[in-house]
């Protein structure tokens, strides 16, 4: 390539890949478990994703080729278990970018007064903006660099406005209604105990998804090795500061407004001022079209990653003359369609089977990360690694421990069954299906295509 990403663009990757729909449309639910302790929630959700980001910014130390999680297993435990990991990667990169484009469509459709919920409108608006996301990938990195780079600048702007206009607010009027949401929430029947403690941070969690992205598409960026592992934390810790900002301005101003609104953007129900309510809902779609941008170039580049490891056909690792994986783009495009209309453009759904789909690889790369330091596999990571034993190996086992101590206090009953009116539980069959498929299925059919090719050759 002639352009390659380079320090700061990646920085502002990693803020693009991060900042999303999640800030903007899950607020209301953490609020509700978490009452007054939310914004310590977001805390120790932003020190749970700096954790692992740290890790992940380390692994790209070691091993510099693209495809992240994928690359760093495949070093780490060998081909059987980083072609594993891989295809799950893609799966849960697909569901996500799945969600965050079902939710910058309902957000325009919302803008120009129609119906966010009709089937027929998202799915044309889905496949409106995957040609838009394709002729921006096509016009090869200048162009996406361009973009990404206004998106990100955009969003943060928006967030910084909505903070500077509450804090406005608040002094203007002398009100603050922060401690109202303690009534909010014992009216909906939640008690703070360690297990709802939990799935409020996991949903916080979601604002902050997205870093293990980052690294997907390294091997278009200048010197991955070296600004990775410095771009990754310094984008964690600036968000951060934001999201907690946006949360705590809010619960200030309108708490009840946050808590029980039906608008796709949750934010923009806390402010009465239309310009202040655009800035919100506008600069939302801004942040939500530039993750899609960000999606569209780090998603694909997981499945060509696999390809070019000659793992899954080498028909995935084609580019156009403008340096474009196309093959691995439609295919992708395919599977980020396919799973928000089976669960009927639902955000609940796909959110919580988003969230869900990305641990695995929490539990692997802080383990990759760990053997690097150790040495293990030499043939397989970079030579004269300047190692820490802090980021190395101390972070790892603590984002180790974390991801587990979350999957076993998740509640799995709740998120994988349906409660009717009446009270009735029974399996989300899509759901179930999903993950099966997903995580079973499809790893195990491609496992033995590719093997049964390798037998022939």
């Amino acid at each position: 390539m002639k352009k390659k990403l380079g320090f700061w663009s990646i920085v502002l990757l990693t803020i693009n890949s991060i900042i999303g729909s999640g800030i903007f449309l899950s607020p209301g639910s953490v609020v509700t478990m978490a009452g007054k302790w939310a914004p310590v929630v977001y805390l120790m959700a932003a020190v749970f994703a700096a954790v692992l980001a740290i890790s992940f910014a380390a692994a790209a130390k070691y091993v510099s080729s693209g495809g992240a999680a994928y690359a760093y297993a495949k070093a780490a435990f060998g081909d059987n278990v980083g072609f594993y990991i891989g295809i799950t990667r893609f799966i849960a990169a697909s569901i996500a970018w799945g969600v965050m484009a079902t939710a910058v469509i309902k957000t325009v459709i919302s803008i120009f007064g129609g119906d966010n919920n009709s089937f027929l409108l998202i799915t044309i608006g889905f496949i409106v903006l995957m040609l838009i996301l394709l002729v921006i990938n096509l016009f090869g990195p200048k162009l996406f660099e361009l973009i990404n780079n206004i998106s990100t600048v955009g969003k943060l702007l928006a967030l910084i406005t909505t903070i500077a206009a509450g804090i406005v607010i608040i002094l203007k009027t002398g009100v603050n209604h922060f401690n109202e949401i303690n009534s909010l929430t014992a009216a909906n029947g939640k008690s703070l105990n360690l297990s709802v403690m939990v799935m409020a941070t996991i949903a916080a969690f979601y604002a902050f998804t997205g870093f293990e992205s980052a690294a997907s598409g390294s091997a278009d960026m200048k010197s991955p090795e070296k600004n990775l592992p410095r771009a990754i934390p310094i984008a964690i810790i600036l968000i951060a500061v934001i999201y907690i900002g946006v949360i705590s301005v809010s619960m200030m101003i309108n708490p009840q407004a946050l808590v029980k609104t039906k608008e796709v953007v949750a934010l923009v129900a806390i402010f009465k001022n239309k310009i202040v309510k655009n800035i919100i809902l506008y600069g939302a779609l801004v942040s939500m079209f530039g993750i899609n941008v960000a999606a569209s170039f780090s998603t694909p580049r997981v499945l060509e990653s696999i390809a070019q490891e000659k793992q899954i056909p080498a028909w995935f690792n084609q580019r156009t003359a403008r340096n474009f994986p196309l093959r691995a783009f439609v295919t992708t495009f395919l599977i980020a369609i396919i799973l928000p209309m089976t669960f009927n453009y639902n955000m609940t759904n796909i959110i919580v089977l988003s969230s869900i789909s990305r641990f695995i690889q929490f539990l692997i790369v802080p383990v990759s990360v760990v053997l690097f330091y150790y040495g293990k596999n030499k043939k397989q990571i970079l030579p004269n690694v300047k190692k820490n034993f802090i980021t190395d190996v101390i972070f790892p086992l603590i984002g180790l421990i974390l991801t587990i101590f979350l999957l076993i206090k998740f509640d799995w009953v709740g998120q994988f069954t349906i409660k009717s009116a009446n009270g009735q539980i029974t399996p989300n069959i899509y759901a179930i299906a999903a993950m099966i498929i997903g995580y079973i299925i499809l790893p195990l059919g491609l496992f033995f295509f590719s093997h049964s090719k390798k037998m022939k050759a």
